[in-house]
């Protein structure tokens, strides 16, 4: 097994699905804390009123804002070289357009993140995630109105401001590409929604709203840029990534209509973004893409000499599962998950239907590699599991498992050249899931007794996974078994 001296071991989430404590110290109110639980087969729901009988979980999360020394204390016992964490903008700006920032919520980040190095860890932070403020969405009608641009950059400046001496590595938007996706519009805080009760996920139909979508994209796009450089310019040594939700897809056959199909699909939801955000301007594909879908950006002017300005100094990406693109009809009406499209007869499944693909992650790792140039980052990666608390204990040799296969192909990645950097897994504590919003899917080393209604001690148990990460981290990646 082969990974640099440094490399960055480690674990990540988000402020809205770990913090609760949605009221406390002054915070404002977020999008995504107006979401419903779900399930596996119920999906959660928007609302723009609380509704009785409905539990919102991300206001609850895990409890992290209370008990965050404890959890780092245990990130540092498992050896964690970096946490990846986000800032949730309504603890800094509560309604996100306010005068001044919230200065109870500098002073807990600030010590969250001094924390961090008590234990020699390295806070990586994403200013967005999925934390878009309300007022955002009901005053601004979301990131299709322009003057959020400023909003975000005033925010982005005073985190650099406030925490450039404890924070190296920052990340601007998780996951951009969910607009170009044509799923996530209510979560990236694009526009509100047309109905009062509306599923988190409106669409995986690229085509709805893509005028819309795609200004908003543009918005983010500069957004981002413009923080790039002004963390560079308030602060030396500073490095901005961008990040996106990444996933290996294939051609269902040798067809070279599947082919061609495939490609545009990674093109569209994997390359289109940080084709822009690392690399400075718009690919040559998005003319005609954009033709197809009825798309024309508005721009002003210097938005293009921006975006090259403003490039972005690594490229990460979250790795979950591949997927299979097909054009024959008869195959796509026996679709499983349609996020990641036909089910692949090669490999398994998640219990939520997700393909588990270590070699994907490689083939990733090598043409996100071939096509930046830049370091690259493996931000999240996990296995969403029901794990059991008996006695204390929770034996979940499933995940070890997939975290052994996935090293493995990084290891392997690098040894074909890659630039790979850090490895900071999703979940390392059970938090809120994003997607259904329960406790029953886990990703975590760390088992937090909640169950999917909020019920609970919120106590901490050590997995058989703690142990075994640990002895990755102190290994650099060399003891597996």
């Amino acid at each position: 097994m082969s990974f640099p001296k440094g490399f960055f071991w480690g674990g990540a989430f988000a402020a809205n699905q770990y913090e609760g404590y949605y009221d406390a110290d002054g915070k404002g109110l977020a999008i995504i804390e107006k979401v419903t639980d779900g399930s596996r087969k119920s999906p959660r729901i928007y609302t723009r009123e609380d509704v009785p009988g409905f539990y919102y979980p991300n206001r609850d999360g895990i409890h992290g804002y209370t008990h965050y020394k404890e959890d780092i204390k245990l990130f540092g016992q498992m050896g964690f070289k970096m946490l990846r964490v986000s800032i949730h903008w309504t603890r800094i700006y509560p309604n996100g357009d306010d005068k001044k920032p919230n200065q109870k919520g500098i002073d807990f980040y600030r010590s969250f993140f001094e924390e961090c190095h008590k234990y020699g860890i390295e806070p990586l932070v994403t200013l967005s995630h999925y934390e878009n403020p309300v007022t955002i969405m009901d005053k601004y009608k979301g990131w299709d109105n322009r003057e959020v641009i400023d909003l975000f950059v005033r925010y982005a400046k005073t985190c650099f401001k406030e925490f450039g001496d404890l924070v190296k590595y920052w990340l601007t938007f998780n996951e951009i590409n969910v607009l170009a996706m044509g799923v996530g519009d209510i979560m990236a805080g694009c526009f509100p929604p047309e109905k009062d009760q509306e599923p988190l996920f409106l669409s995986f139909d690229v085509t709805k709203g893509a005028q819309r979508r795609y200004q908003a994209l543009h918005h983010q796009f500069v957004a981002s840029a413009l923080a790039v450089k002004a963390a560079h310019s308030l602060k030396k040594g500073l490095m901005v990534g961008a990040m996106i939700g990444g996933g290996m897809s294939y051609p269902y056959t040798c067809n070279p209509d599947d082919v061609l199909e495939n490609l545009h699909k990674m093109e569209a939801g994997s390359w289109f973004c940080p084709d822009v955000m690392v690399r400075g301007e718009y690919p040559y594909y998005a003319k005609r893409y954009f033709e197809k879908l009825g798309v024309k950006l508005k721009k002003q002017d210097g938005d293009d000499e921006t975006l090259k300005a403003g490039k972005h100094d690594f490229f990460a990406f979250s790795y979950y599962a591949s997927g299979v693109t097909s054009t024959d009809q008869k195959v796509l009406e026996n679709t499983g998950n349609l996020l990641f499209g036909v089910p692949n007869p090669y490999i398994k499944a998640s219990d939520w239907g997700w393909g588990i693909d270590a070699t994907g992650l490689r083939i990733l790792l090598n043409e996100s590699y071939a096509r930046y140039q830049v370091p690259l980052m493996v931000v999240e990666n996990g296995l969403g599991a029901e794990d059991k608390l008996e006695d204390g204990k929770i034996h979940d040799p499933y995940r070890i498992a997939y975290h052994k296969a996935h090293i493995e192909a990084m290891s392997e990645a690098i040894e074909d050249g890659v630039d790979l950097i850090a490895y900071t897994t999703w979940g390392c504590i059970d938090i809120v899931s994003a997607s259904t919003g329960e406790m029953t899917k886990r990703y975590g080393f760390i088992y937090v007794d909640k169950d999917d209604k909020g019920n609970g001690t919120y106590k901490r148990y050590k997995k058989d996974s703690f142990a075994w990460y640990k002895q990755v981290i102190k290994s650099n990646g060399k003891k597996l078994d």
